[in-house]
């Protein structure tokens, strides 16, 4: 049984990408363009906005940095400006930095906090007024399998990710009555310049093209949760129903530390 409508037809629908300016927000805006949809792009990144505009005209690029609920509030306006409706909104602004707390950070805990979390506060803040008004659209927060359960050197940025989890099935709760989508995305090791970082193999890696294909395929399911490479996320929510103990152990052993 679905929950959500399924969204199909792109063609003429409006759909802003916050957080496009490389990865899975940008290889995702892309396909959605390819599929008809007016896409709206946003990232603090002003470069990586206009050469997309310049390869998909009609696209509009209204950069804006989601820790700032002022230039969150402006785009949107300027959004419904330039289109009169907000057909999908996909929250993929992201922070991560591998942090473990034998090296505590607290200015790295507080930016993953605002860019990952109260960034999509600031889009909800923004867009929620407008969708409940239309009474249609679909909100869609890109968290992480990694809020699925505490794993190693995800101090500052697994918590963020299971709160976006929380969020979105709340927000589900509330909005489904009101004949709005809410889904959350949980992707694995996609190839970003985020994961770029990490210094060990990942397991399942799949390319941003890969993971964008996921995403509308699972839109289209009317799926609440897409979550992706299947080999992979399939088998952390199967160790995530392990009780402590055993979870800590398998996860130590796997990882080395």
């Amino acid at each position: 049984m679905s929950l959500n409508p399924a969204l199909r037809d792109w063609s003429g629908q409006v759909a802003w990408v916050v957080g496009a300016s490389s990865g899975i927000g940008l290889a995702t805006a892309g396909l959605l363009a390819a599929r008809g949809a007016r896409v709206v792009v946003s990232a603090r990144q002003t470069a990586p906005l206009q050469q997309f505009v310049q390869r998909h005209p009609g696209a509009l690029a209204l950069p804006a940095d989601v820790t700032s609920r002022e230039q969150i509030g402006q785009a949107c306006d300027d959004l419904l400006a330039a289109t009169g409706r907000l057909d999908l909104v996909m929250v993929c602004a992201g922070h991560y930095r591998p942090q473990r707390a034998t090296a505590f950070d607290l200015a790295d805990m507080l930016r993953h906090q605002q860019v990952n979390y109260v960034g999509a506060l600031n889009v909800l803040d923004a867009v929620l007024p407008v969708l409940l008004r239309q009474r249609a659209g679909h909100l869609s927060l890109v968290a992480s399998v990694a809020g699925y359960r505490g794993l190693p050197n995800a101090l500052a940025y697994g918590p963020t990710k299971a709160a976006l989890i929380g969020l979105a099935e709340v927000l589900w709760m509330d909005l489904h009555d009101q004949g709005l989508g809410v889904s959350v995305i949980n992707p694995g090791f996609v190839a970003t310049p985020l994961t770029a970082q990490n210094p060990f193999v990942m397991p399942a890696l799949i390319t941003p093209d890969e993971a964008a294909r996921q995403i509308l395929s699972g839109w289209a399911a009317g799926d609440f949760e897409i979550h992706f490479p299947k080999r992979f996320s399939r088998f952390l929510k199967l160790l995530g129903l392990l009780p402590d103990r055993l979870y800590f152990g398998l996860i130590r052993k796997g990882t080395g530390l």
